[in-house]
């Protein structure tokens, strides 16, 4: 076991040894951190003479700052490439983390400290991002306990540990149910419909296990080709079941954990006072309640209805035109087959026409030209950073003053010890106080189309949308000027956090942009006009099933955050019933996919009582992106005041006063409807 002294975990620079990171570092150098954090608490509440900004606010946001940093590159590659060793060690310091951090704002030494400073002289002239920081500060305090009894305390404390336990477990068996599946198929003739990248994907996938045949997994880049393409509805099934089933089986099983979670928030939140772990959560977002945020639920449910019963009539109308009046009612694994050929028909469309027009590192080019244009910031190969796998790669950024922001690094593989999905991880936030560096450190990651034999990785038009969206959440970490580490990058209100990611998205539609990277890559053709009409016209088909898939999984989240009780309902139940209100079609009895639903049930939070969000700040992003087609779609002008305006002022001042900044008004409800189709 490596020396503390040696450990790259405790390395407190900007440039972090992730080539060095190993399993063995991790419970030394968390307990090194762990002393650390303690030793300075101590120091905070026996400060002498009276209580200042420097010593009180400032001393608890340094309290937790290494062992913050230690943690996030932790979790990181507990996500991105994990080993058995690392896990181990990663479950065994979770519970003493969260149980430590969980215990400052249980604090009495604490709370006597940050009370005797809000009622000094200086906190009632702090203005700006501090005043925020402290108002903030009492808040979370009072909501995370700081006023129970020594009772109360104690068991908000048991359950933080529990939670927290829980909730990496669920993650882990998420990634290992997802692995344990594989589809192995020798039969050429039963992939028919599958197209050639496909195809070749599954060959090699076959291969590299050595396997004859076609390999087919869960993660996205193997499955959803095999739903929406594959002619064989019995293997599509078997797929469409194994997904929707994860994490349920015996050995593998995410249902208890999901209860004893359930459980444990809604005992938390009567601790705390709060009439739902919906409200307690909410109360410091933009919508401020679980009854708000269902009401607008409810609202773009209703809208959405009638053309959501349209799109299913005439999809079940399609495939009796296709089958004969006596065709087979849709189930859930035909329906985004049939929504394809559907496509196909009426726009004569087919996405898969695009992918040669999106190699990967075309695609990055051109993002980055793209925030070039709008932020006039300059990305450049950081090609010496230290790097956890080989297919990684690394880039700094720098502003038009030559100086350097921020460093990010981008992870495209799908790979076994890696969970699917894409996400974007703030591994170092700069605060702009004149203390130190300033500078933020990002990791933008998921399961991308790989490249086939010596051939480019070419993405499909939704993955390059999946790129934009994390780079949209990179730019929001890396933009951060704000003077509060706490207030800093993404560490803003949940139902505001996905605003500058899905803003972004809007540009992998736009023509004019489309032409800087969508290069054919053989040929270097840009997309041709006649395609990209196509694809333009094909934007809103079967916008309302979309619409009411995030809404049904909205509603969901509340549903088990508001109304479901202990011993009154399965959750699961709950669950299937839920979702099937927001489904094209009828769903099997043993559908289970919130066993799989890490957003909401991998962390202690997370998006859970939030995940309303993503379509609340899909009404923000529709309706902001209006003013960069209104005013030029590579605006500088509109592009830094979004930069200023919202990107770099993170939570130092409430979201909704930050979009009234930069839009002038507050947003409209109808340009998502608009963009949609839906009118």
């Amino acid at each position: 076991m490596s020396e503390p002294t040696e450990n790259p975990l405790l390395s407190s620079g900007y440039e972090i040894p992730f080539d060095r990171v190993r399993g063995e570092h991790v419970e030394p150098a968390v307990k090194v951190l762990l002393d650390e954090a303690r030793h300075r608490l101590d120091a905070l509440t026996r400060a002498s003479g009276a209580r200042t900004y420097e010593n009180t606010l400032h001393a608890l946001e340094e309290v937790t700052g290494r062992l913050d940093q230690a943690m996030n590159v932790i979790s990181h590659f507990e996500s991105a490439v994990t080993t058995p060793e690392l896990r181990a060690a990663y479950n065994a310091v979770q519970p003493e983390v969260s149980e430590f951090m969980s215990g400052i704002s249980l604090s009495d030494e604490v709370w006597r400290a940050l009370k005797s400073f809000d009622a000094t002289e200086e906190a009632k002239a702090l203005t700006g991002a501090r005043r925020r920081f402290l108002r903030k500060t009492v808040d979370d305090f009072r909501r995370s306990g700081a006023d129970l009894d020594p009772a109360g305390k104690e068991r908000l404390r048991a359950i933080e540990v529990e939670l927290a336990k829980l909730t990496l477990r669920f993650g882990q068996n998420v990634l290992d149910a997802t692995n344990a599946f594989e589809l192995v198929v020798e039969d050429r003739a039963r992939l028919a419909g599958l197209p050639e990248s496909a195809l070749s994907a599954a060959r090699d996938s076959a291969e590299r296990k050595g396997l004859k045949g076609y390999r087919f997994t869960l993660q996205a880049p193997s499955y959803l080709p095999v739903m929406t393409y594959l002619d064989d509805a019995e293997l599509r099934e078997q797929m469409w079941r194994a997904f929707n089933t994860r994490a349920t089986a015996a050995e593998i099983d995410n249902r208890p954990i999901l209860r004893r979670v359930l459980e444990l928030r809604q005992e938390k939140a009567k601790l705390l006072g709060f009439a739902t772990f919906a409200d307690l959560v909410l109360e410091d977002r933009m919508a401020r309640s679980g009854d708000e945020a269902r009401r607008f639920v409810k609202t773009l449910r209703e809208r959405t209805l009638p053309f959501f019963a349209r799109e299913n009539e005439e999809l079940f109308a399609f495939r009796r035109e296709l089958e004969g009046a006596d065709a087979a009612p849709l189930r859930p694994w035909d329906v985004g087959y049939y929504a394809e050929k559907l496509r196909r028909a009426r726009y004569d469309f087919d996405e898969e026409a695009l992918r040669p027009y999106f190699p990967q590192d075309g695609v990055v080019a051109g993002l980055f030209e793209i925030a070039k244009r709008l932020y006039g910031v300059r990305i450049e190969p950081w090609l010496d950073a230290p790097v956890w796998h080989p297919s990684v790669r690394a880039y700094r950024m720098f502003e038009e003053d030559g100086k350097q922001s921020a460093s990010f690094y981008l992870d495209f593989l799908p790979r076994e010890d890696k969970r699917d999905g894409a996400w974007m991880h703030g591994i170092v936030t700069g605060a702009h106080d004149g203390r130190g560096d300033a500078r933020h450190l990002e990791v933008l990651a998921g399961s991308f189309t790989p490249p086939v034999g010596d051939g480019p990785a070419l993405l499909t038009h939704r993955e390059v949308e999946t790129l934009f969206h994390e780079f949209g959440h990179m730019m929001h970490h890396a933009s951060s000027r704000v003077d509060v580490r706490s207030l800093a990058g993404t560490n803003v209100a949940w139902d505001f956090v996905e605003l500058p990611s899905q803003i972004m998205e809007n540009w992998c539609w736009e023509r004019g942009a489309l032409d800087l990277f969508a290069r054919h890559h053989v040929t270097g053709e840009a997309i041709p006009e006649e395609l990209y009409q196509r694809m333009r016209a094909a934007r809103s088909f079967r916008a309302a099933n979309a619409m009411m898939r995030q809404l049904g999984f909205a509603e969901l989240d509340l549903s088990l955050h508001v109304d479901w009780k202990p011993g009154e309902e399965d959750a699961m139940a709950l669950a299937r019933a839920v979702l099937e209100r927001h489904a094209a079609v009828p769903l099997p009895d043993d559908y289970a996919m919130v066993a799989s639903f890490s957003h909401l049930f991998s962390s202690p939070v997370g998006y859970a009582a939030g995940y309303y969000s993503y379509k609340w700040a899909e009404v923000l992003d529709a309706d902001a992106f209006s003013r960069f087609q209104q005013e030029g779609l590579f605006s500088r002008a509109v592009g830094e005041a979004f930069r200023e305006r919202i990107l770099a002022r993170g939570d130092s001042e409430e979201p909704s006063t930050l979009y009234k900044d930069f839009m002038g008004r507050g947003p409209r409800l109808d340009a998502l409807f608009e963009r949609s189709g839906l009118t």
